[in-house]
Parts: C-alpha cells; sequence; structure tokens
C-alpha cells in the first residue's frame, strides 16, 4: 500500500507553488535581520572579553 501511495505522489501533477518562493525568502531574510539587530543591540556597549 505504501509503495503504491508513493507511486501515486510521484505521478502527480505539480502546479505553481500557493506561496511565491521570493516572498517566503524575504520573510526569511526580514526575519534574520531582525534577529541580527536583536544580537547586535543586546550586546552593545559591552566591553569585549
Amino acid at each position: 500500500m505504501l509503495n503504491s501511495l508513493i507511486v501515486l505522489a510521484a505521478e502527480a501533477e505539480h502546479g505553481d507553488p500557493v506561496v511565491s518562493p521570493y516572498l517566503v525568502g524575504a520573510i526569511a531574510l526580514g526575519l534574520l535581520l531582525v534577529l541580527l539587530a536583536a544580537v547586535v543591540s543586546f550586546g552593545g556597549g559591552r566591553e569585549h572579553s
């Protein structure tokens, strides 16, 4: 049964993605930049050891 499901999934037609890959990348980039800004601001003003 599992084998037939794998074959059906492989043969299924794939249409356009629901969410644009560029949108997903832009959201991921924005999130990473916000996290980077949080880390930099959290460590600001401290001396390095």
